[in-house]
């Protein structure tokens, strides 16, 4: 005969699973996917579903057998990095609770923080078991850490930050300051990340946690914005009419001096702002006789109409416009030559006149990859050509806007966090 269980006890893992669903659909309609990789996604809805089916499998057995206390449960953790996750300035998140290669050092977040990389470290343990000294101490940990990261050549990140959910007492975060120059900062301001279930708050709340950062001499600086008055200025700020028009008016003018956020433009970008699908020629394109559309786009046919067919449902230059409003747009000067070699090749008068007017409100910056980007290999998905554009973007702490998906997840199976903003492609129509 096992002992009653206590009706508590019971309370406590039925709250658990409560807990653990909402963290499982916060994740699934909370979380972007431009912010997280596919495979970090799976990672970690995968340790949340492990963490149900035991929550699961407890509850389900509690009538025979006596629940542990207090529950062994990772769900505390989990809802920690959860929190880090849905936090506005962690962007391109690359890895999630695993070890980055070729340093092997287990991070719990790999991402862009605003706009330079960073690595974060979680804990979700009892502020008055985290032992300061021996092996498995936090001094250690600390060190094997930021040992890890200033060796991590192209992974290297900007800052590391340790996040202690439940707190960190008084007389560690004094050490994590005097040994190793780490500074608190208000990294979740106070918020809640859960809502009220059953009249309770769950989760971790903000107000006992502590968040410290130690800054790594990586060479990636940590800058937000640029002063793009270093180099020279573009043109004048260009003008057209209809959304395209109100496209480029949303960019910020050039600047002498004066630091302005900016957003890096790759060959996709631009072809899908000129293109004639984007600019009002969906019907005029699917009027044209059949025959006719397959002899002018060839192979490229199925393509064309298929992008025709996403321009009618969703406006492409609308999306475009939120996403470059207020910001300084670049071009490197290898995106600059392949654009106007482009539409001079395949686009047609109004493209032609678009692209002039486009490339007038960009600022075009010399080939300037980033050290780290460039420090990936050069594989036939990871091509040179790419490292530059989007390297060049990195060493302006800037997002790259781009249809190439397919090197975006090509860099980010190799654990190197880089900021994107993708966009559905678009093709020069030649009208």
């Amino acid at each position: 005969m096992h002992p009653p269980t206590n009706t508590s006890d019971t309370t406590e893992v039925r709250r658990a699973l409560a807990r653990c669903h909402a963290l499982r659909d916060r994740l699934l309609h909370s979380l972007p996917p431009s912010k997280l990789s596919p495979p970090a996604r799976l990672t970690l809805l995968r340790l949340v579903d492990a963490e149900l089916r035991f929550l699961s499998r407890l509850s389900s057995s509690a009538s025979s057998h006596p629940i542990p206390s207090p529950l062994p449960t990772n769900l505390g953790y989990l809802e920690s990095i959860a929190r880090v996750l849905l936090h506005p300035s962690v962007l391109a998140v690359s890895r999630v609770c695993k070890p980055l290669r070729p340093s092997s050092a287990h991070v719990d977040v790999a991402a862009i923080l605003g706009r330079a990389p960073a690595w974060f470290l979680v804990s979700d343990r009892n502020p008055h078991h985290l032992p300061w000294f021996g092996p498995k101490g936090l001094h250690a940990r600390v060190e094997r850490v930021l040992c890890a990261a200033r060796s991590a050549g192209a992974l290297a990140p900007a800052s590391v930050l340790f996040v202690f959910s439940r707190g960190l007492a008084d007389e560690a975060a004094s050490r994590m300051a005097g040994d190793f120059g780490a500074v608190e900062i208000d990294f979740f301001g106070g918020s809640d990340l859960f809502e009220e279930l059953e009249e309770e708050w769950v989760g971790v709340r903000a107000k006992e946690s502590k968040v410290f950062e130690i800054k790594i001499d990586s060479g990636c600086g940590d800058d937000g914005v640029v002063p793009l008055g270093v180099v020279k200025d573009g043109g004048e700020l260009g003008s057209g009419d209809g959304v395209f028009g109100s496209l480029i008016s949303k960019m910020s003018p050039p600047s002498r001096g004066e630091p302005v956020e900016v957003i890096n433009f790759d060959t996709t970008a631009l072809v899908a702002m000129v293109s004639g699908i984007s600019n009002g020629g969906c019907e005029r394109l699917l009027k044209a006789p059949e025959d006719e559309m397959r002899a002018r786009f060839k192979s490229n046919y199925e393509f064309v109409i298929a992008q025709v067919m996403s321009e009618l449902q969703n406006q492409i230059l609308a999306e475009l416009e939120i996403a470059v409003a207020g910001k300084k747009g670049i071009i490197c000067e290898s995106v600059h030559s392949e654009f106007k070699e482009l539409v001079s090749m395949c686009g047609g008068a109004n493209e032609k006149l678009r692209a002039a007017q486009l490339i007038k409100c960009l600022l075009v910056v010399p080939d300037n990859p980033s050290a780290r980007v460039m420090g990936l290999p050069t594989t036939r998905k990871i091509a040179l050509k790419n490292k530059i554009v989007f390297g060049t973007g990195d060493h302006w702490h800037s997002p790259t806007l781009t249809a190439n998906m397919g090197f975006v997840r090509a860099i980010s199976q190799t654990g190197l966090s880089l900021s994107t903003i993708e966009h559905r492609p678009r093709a020069l129509t030649g009208d």
